[in-house]
């Protein structure tokens, strides 16, 4: 069931502006993602040259399940902050390594709703579809990795914190640095599911 977003509290995101702290792709299935000094988005499909890129599904357990599905997960997007959290864990990563195309910086991703557009340097704009649902692979990379990207809120519903997916509705490239701005969807604001 779809969870709405108070007005006073979504209405904190109109203002926020964030930036881009890395860039990164991988052409192949594999979990980790090479940074780059800029990628490019490719509207209606993703990161040029990533595995993930398409107008229909890419992930390889959604291939499985049905092919033809629309690609809610273009872009993978993460806050630099949860490395900070991450490492207070005993965790120790990188830009990259958990899969994120971008690592952005002073944003809520988590808590921003169904539909936020992310206007990225001068031309980039992203979707956000959804979050990212956390899987066994991030045990795989590290023991114990997908445990410490899950939370319980104080109403006791789980939290996934390992990022949000969007679709590119604009292309452009994306650079270290770049600005990111906020635009928010018409009320009312819908918070965000897995995808």
């Amino acid at each position: 069931m779809d969870k709405t977003i108070s007005p006073a509290f979504s209405g904190g995101f109109e203002a926020a502006t964030g930036s881009v702290q890395a860039a990164s792709l991988n052409p192949s299935h594999g979990f980790s993602k090479t940074q780059q000094t800029r990628i490019h988005l490719l509207e209606g499909l993703g990161v040029e040259g990533d595995a993930h890129c398409g107008e229909t599904v890419k992930h390889r357990s959604r291939v499985a399940k049905d092919p033809t599905q629309p690609n809610l997960r273009q872009v993978h997007l993460l806050h630099v902050e949860l490395f900070a959290e991450l490492s207070e864990k005993g965790f120790d990563l990188k830009a990259g390594d958990i899969g994120e195309n971008i690592l952005t910086r002073g944003l809520d991703l988590l808590g921003m709703p169904v539909g936020t557009r992310l206007h990225i340097g001068g031309d980039a704009v992203v979707e956000l579809t959804g979050l990212r649902n956390p899987c066994v692979q991030l045990n795989d990379f590290i023991p114990g990795l997908m445990q410490a990207v899950l939370d319980k809120d104080e109403n006791g519903d789980l939290v996934r914190k390992a990022g949000v997916m969007g679709i590119v509705l604009q292309g452009g490239w994306v650079v270290v640095d770049d600005t990111i701005r906020v635009e928010l969807p018409p009320e009312p604001h819908l918070e965000m599911e897995r995808v």
